[in-house]
């Protein structure tokens, strides 16, 4: 079953972006994007919250989370944390796979 995991990732002056910024352009982005099981790894900006960065995690399942999370991969995610003093909020979901109830649809524009 896919989970996600979202991340708020809180700084000051600024930091949560220059951190999602070094991120991507360090190429760590595409790097976890590329290991077995990652579904989505995506950076969003909370418009009522200017220190926060929201990221959006998803998986196959437990085993990949506990694959990357073993990988050399986390040092340098942990040293840039860091580097940036953010501080995380972390909410997990399991996916629903049976996809949306029929009726929901009519609030969907396609």
């Amino acid at each position: 079953m896919p989970i996600t995991v979202n991340i708020y990732y809180t700084g000051q002056s600024g930091s949560a972006r220059a951190f999602a910024q070094e991120m991507l352009e360090a190429g760590i982005v595409a790097d976890i994007r590329a290991e077995e099981g990652n579904l989505r790894y995506e950076y969003f900006l909370p418009l009522e919250d200017p220190e926060t960065i929201l990221l959006i995690d998803s998986w196959t399942d437990q085993a990949a989370i506990d694959a990357h999370h073993a990988s050399p991969m986390m040092a340098r995610l942990a040293a840039l944390r860091e580097k940036y003093d953010l501080r995380m909020r972390v909410e997990r979901y399991l996916s629903d796979t049976d996809g949306l109830p029929a009726g929901d649809d009519r609030f969907i524009r396609h």
